[in-house]
């Protein structure tokens, strides 16, 4: 199928598939809660602050504590909640890179490996948000493996393969890392076809085409769109048989009401979305 470069585009399309409701769901959750002034209270234990009752952004020192409650107890509620604030605090941009900065990647990390899935799926779901920072997904990157092969040994739809889901997502969204996920074409399709609807995109994903969608999120969906365009034609040769089903996100993307609401952004106010936009059409 085109190689390992090929093959890599198809995981990237099939992994968009899977995860792009959640993505966009993540970038627009972040936005709003960004938009909140960084409260100040009273300096708190590191306990305390996962009991689910101090509800601001935790500053450098606040997450600094956390990080070292998670590194160093071995109570399983403590460290579910700790992973549960931390994956919180890290749907914002400015914490995602002082989680990397005080060493609280590896900390988190290193949690995939725990033998309680609960724990497992909190860790990943803190992976997930801190991967939206490109610097950080250098360093999550070495976790693709195992995370793979979580997602692909474990329950069909367990809340542990719907996490791995999102986090490799959100690791392919560019061409950086795609070539990791190569030798798990086969077991990408299996998920995706057998999954529920976890798993799937209803026809409501279209609107995010719109014009009037933010800017961010309009380049994510029409690198989505991109992505799976490439899967599917490899150096202007057919990789894939076009025979979607319907409702599926192949058929969606592939069908007449995509196809005009990206011509109408031709003429979107914004430079940079006009010009995706403009590389995309002459392959629709």
């Amino acid at each position: 199928m085109g190689g390992p470069r090929g093959a890599g585009w198809v995981a990237a399309g099939l992994l968009l598939g899977a995860g792009a409701c959640y993505c966009i769901y993540r970038l627009t959750r972040g936005r709003r809660q960004g938009d909140r002034e960084l409260g100040m209270r009273p300096s708190k234990s590191a306990e305390d602050l996962t009991d689910g009752s101090y509800d601001d952004v935790l500053n450098a020192a606040q997450l600094q504590k956390l990080l070292y409650l998670l590194e160093s107890t071995e109570d399983p509620v403590i460290i579910e909640r700790a992973l549960i604030t931390l994956g919180n605090n890290a749907a914002f941009s400015v914490n995602q890179a002082i989680i990397r900065e005080l060493g609280g990647i590896p900390i988190v990390g290193n949690k995939i490996n725990h033998s309680n899935q609960s724990i497992k799926e909190k860790a990943l779901n803190a992976l997930n948000n801190l991967s939206v920072n490109v610097e950080n997904q250098i360093k999550i990157k070495i976790y693709i493996n195992q995370v793979c092969e979580d997602v692909f040994s474990g329950p069909l739809n367990s809340a542990v393969q719907l996490a791995g889901l999102r986090l490799l997502t959100n690791m392919t969204v560019t061409n950086d890392h795609q070539h990791m996920l190569h030798n798990y074409i086969t077991d990408l399709f299996q998920v995706l076809l057998t999954g529920n609807g976890n798993t799937k995109v209803d026809s409501s994903f279209l609107s995010l085409y719109d014009s009037h969608v933010a800017k961010e999120i309009l380049l994510r969906v029409l690198t989505l769109f991109q992505n799976i365009n490439n899967c599917l034609k490899i150096e202007g040769h057919l990789a894939v048989q076009p025979t979607f089903t319907e409702g599926s996100l192949f058929f969606l993307l592939h069908g007449e009401e995509c196809a005009q609401k990206i011509k109408a952004l031709v003429d979107h106010h914004d430079a940079e979305v006009k010009e995706k936009v403009l590389t995309i059409i002459p392959k629709i």
